[in-house]
């Protein structure tokens, strides 16, 4: 069920961040092109039409939300490409999978946790950067967006809540983080890039009910690294 978000004007935009830029863009998701394939969850594509991407990002870069290109959100992180964002979060459901509880790791602007939360999911994000947890707290509330958050190193997780349906990391490490991983609950899936500056793909763990996992590599992907330690 998706989440009912109190949208202002600010929300729903003019102009560049209108809803029919907005809808512009949904088509290029579910069309695909350039070697990425189309996405086709309709809750997913619907979730991103829904999301005020312009908010999550500088007032700068606002009439380029809605471009299918990663932005930058100050302190050496990003925004990521809307198409990267549908696909992990398509990827969550695939093949049937209802998950309700799901770790982020690496909240950055807030607007993968949005994406979630407007799914119907319990969400519950991690962020080591101070400053864009708090801006992107502000936007949970804007938006009346039901989110956990917590700053902490995200290599960590957040152990207190685990086990998690669902665990999506944003950042990319050079292997999959086994703290990770063991708070995936029986049965959940978790999505992440894995690799360095030379390559990452994007890897989904799926863990059977013995605790058992299958991989697989759902493509090539470029995320800033995941580290470890607080930002103020």
């Amino acid at each position: 069920m998706m989440a009912r978000m109190r949208l202002q004007p600010e929300a729903i935009g003019v102009g560049m961040t209108s809803q029919r830029v907005r809808d512009r863009l949904i088509e290029r998701l579910r069309q695909g092109g350039g070697g990425l394939p189309g996405i086709r969850d309709e809750r997913v594509l619907n979730a991103i039409r829904t999301v005020p991407r312009h908010l999550f990002v500088d007032e700068a870069f606002a009439t380029r939300a809605y471009e299918d290109t990663a932005l930058p959100i100050g302190h050496g992180q990003t925004i990521s490409q809307p198409w990267v964002v549908a696909r992990m979060t398509e990827a969550l459901f695939e093949g049937g999978a209802q998950p309700k509880k799901v770790l982020e790791v690496g909240t950055g602007s807030g607007y993968q946790g949005a994406i979630l939360a407007a799914l119907g999911l319990q969400v519950f994000t991690v962020e080591r950067i101070g400053d864009l947890l708090r801006q992107a707290r502000k936007r949970f509330r804007q938006l009346g967006l039901d989110v956990r958050s917590r700053h902490d190193d995200g290599r960590i997780g957040w152990p207190e809540e685990a086990p998690f349906d669902a665990i999506v990391v944003t950042a990319a490490a050079p292997e999959l983080v086994e703290a990770l991983s063991a708070q995936l609950a029986p049965g959940g899936t978790l999505v992440a890039p894995v690799g360095g500056a030379g390559g990452q793909s994007l890897l989904r763990l799926r863990k059977d009910a013995e605790g058992n996992i299958a991989r697989d590599d759902l493509g090539p992907v470029i995320f800033v690294p995941l580290l470890s330690g607080l930002v103020d």
